[in-house]
């Protein structure tokens, strides 16, 4: 390894005086539960999205997508229909209800969930469709809602990679699915260290996503601490979970909403560089955005090709020995033990994503990054292809 030089991880926060401040503000409150901060952290995350669209704020996104399925009736013996090419949180989510994953390939070129896939694997079980927009750009909706839509089934979108992501000019989070649920993980277009939010147009998901992230509590303690109803009094109407978000990380997502489209614009930029320097390259560069469609730029994953000098593993690992840190979206689910054991997958039952997690490497993108890191970014992928 090149120890002159500092390391470029794969990706990294963006983190500035305002947040630090709005938490030191929090803690210094006295309030560092679920409370006025995140409330406000709600309601300006719903400002944001535009419309009639409540926002419950969660401490995972895997949190919320549990809370989503439970809320739209997703039980035992239930089928939900995903993609192989995901990340674990997507489909264990159906386990923790009793219920079973139906997973289908992803497009060669979008490596999103392939729609046309989806008819053939719908059944009188299947209850809900969660697509995922990978790496940032949306998935094919009109027609997978569509096709919801003509089957009676609901839709919950996994947008832990979409923020600020637009599907025809309408930003994730605001389309007819029922449900969608964003990431605020330490490496996501934003942050709030652990977080997500669940956000739906429906008022019944909206409320018993709010009763179930908190013991199935009928009032939050913000409510019981600021009513004039006893504050000791509350009821318990289901057995809920432990999902509520605290206002240390609520006053975080405060400022960062305030900045993720700024945030994005950078990543935009990066991934233009990228683009334009790595034509000429045996590599197959990820899908942009087309029409008014906007991509968030997560991730930025390259392909090698069949023809590339080396493999995907040399590749990263001489890109470490380069001060520059990789990873690979995904390892898809039919090749982990359990999905695999379980539901009896075989990389031959989905050919796009094993050959895509067979070739795919994602390069670091993120709204800190400098022009001199993205030029050693560039100079290393093409030293290493040479």
């Amino acid at each position: 390894m090149n120890t002159s030089l500092d390391f470029i991880p794969y990706a990294l926060p963006d983190i500035g005086g305002e947040e630090i401040n709005e938490v030191v503000n929090a803690l210094s409150s006295g309030w560092v539960t679920t409370g006025p901060k995140t409330r406000r952290f709600e309601s300006e995350f719903a400002d944001f999205l535009g419309g009639d669209i409540s926002a419950i704020a969660v401490n995972s996104a895997t949190a919320g997508l549990h809370l989503g399925l439970e809320a739209l009736g997703v039980g035992p013996g239930d089928a939900v229909i995903t993609t192989t090419h995901t990340f674990t949180a997507t489909a264990e989510v159906i386990r923790y209800l009793g219920a079973h994953p139906v997973f289908v390939d992803c497009c060669d070129d979008s490596l999103c969930i392939d729609v046309s896939k989806i008819e053939a694997v719908i059944t009188s079980k299947t209850k809900v469709i969660i697509p995922v927009h990978f790496g940032g750009l949306a998935a094919q909706m009109d027609q997978l809602l569509s096709l919801a839509k003509r089957h009676g089934i609901k839709v919950m979108e996994d947008a832990a990679h979409a923020l600020p992501a637009a599907y025809q000019g309408d930003l994730i989070g605001s389309l007819e699915s029922d449900v969608t649920v964003f990431s605020f993980y330490a490496n996501k277009t934003m942050t709030t260290g652990e977080g997500g939010m669940l956000v739906t147009r429906d008022k019944e998901i909206a409320d018993r996503a709010r009763i179930m992230r908190l013991h199935g509590i009928n009032r939050d303690a913000f409510d019981r601490f600021t009513s004039k109803v006893p504050s000791w009094y509350y009821e318990i109407v289901a057995p809920g979970y432990k999902y509520n978000m605290t206002d240390i990380a609520a006053a975080i997502g405060i400022h960062q909403l305030k900045k993720v489209t700024r945030f994005q614009e950078r990543r935009h930029e990066i991934a233009e560089a990228y683009s334009k320097a790595f034509a000429s390259l045996p590599i197959k560069l990820p899908l942009r955005a087309s029409g008014n469609d906007i991509h968030s730029w997560h991730l930025y994953v390259i392909r090698l090709n069949d023809d590339a000098p080396l493999s995907r593993d040399d590749f990263i690992e001489k890109m470490f020995e380069m001060s520059i840190g990789c990873s690979v979206h995904y390892i898809p689910l039919h090749l982990h033990p359990y999905w695999r054991d379980t539901y009896y997958l075989t990389p031959d039952m989905f050919p796009v994503s094993q050959k895509a997690y067979e070739q795919s490497v994602s390069l670091p993108i993120y709204s800190k990054m400098s022009d001199d890191d993205v030029s050693r970014v560039v100079s290393a992928v093409k030293e290493v292809l040479a």
